[in-house]
């Protein structure tokens, strides 16, 4: 069984950083206006989508797979990763199958209020969920060793959480601009970074 939980994190953890990776790919297509609406819109929400269970079984792994004595930590990482995995899937599940099927139909003033825009209900929704993607990534630090490759592990994991106010910035500042997006850049490289290097940390785990 210990064999199988490690294969579920490891591909788990690769596949959540692939979504991840595909995610920031649409978001560069968009902003640069090679994809259009209700493309870019669709693609973005669905790479999205896409992070959610696999980081999840990710975590649930990593819980399984971490000595008694450090489990309250992966247990309270594991809490915030279902916060994350509720309100983005919540988000993501309402912008693909009833906002975007309404704009295209132009019935999309039926809906506004579940559009997702800045400061909107489902904005927050997304940022909800992001935060509390850092804080798991925080509390799962003290599940690995301060050695070889799960003490990078750990220092990922810290970097990310570090990104956390800057998402949080772009997510609550009173004016949003895609000059103020360039503060979440650097969740583009820690978020994909950490979850690889969970998994491969817990497929050479004893």
């Amino acid at each position: 069984m210990t064999q199988e939980i490690k294969l579920v994190g490891f591909w788990s953890g690769l596949i959540a950083a692939a979504a991840t990776i595909a995610f920031l790919f649409v978001q560069a297509l968009q902003l640069m206006g090679v994809t259009k609406f209700p493309l870019d819109a669709v693609l973005i929400y669905a790479t999205s989508l896409c992070i959610t269970l696999p980081f999840l079984l990710m975590m649930l792994a990593l819980h399984h797979l971490t000595e008694p004595a450090r489990r309250f930590w992966t247990h309270a990482a594991l809490v915030f990763s279902v916060i994350y995995a509720v309100f983005v899937i919540a988000n993501y599940v309402v912008q693909l199958a009833t906002v975007i099927p309404a704009q295209v139909a132009g019935d999309a003033s039926a809906i506004r209020v579940l559009e997702q825009y800045p400061h909107s209900m489902f904005w927050n929704y997304d940022a909800v969920g992001y935060i509390a993607m850092g804080l798991a990534a925080l509390l799962a630090m003290p599940a690995f060793g301060n050695t070889g490759l799960e003490r990078w592990t750990r220092v990922a994991l810290l970097v990310h959480f570090l990104t956390t106010p800057l998402i949080s910035i772009v997510y609550f500042y009173p004016v949003y601009s895609h000059t103020l997006l360039v503060l979440a850049y650097p969740w583009g490289i820690t978020a994909p970074l950490f979850m690889i290097l969970v998994a491969v940390s817990l497929r050479r785990r004893c």
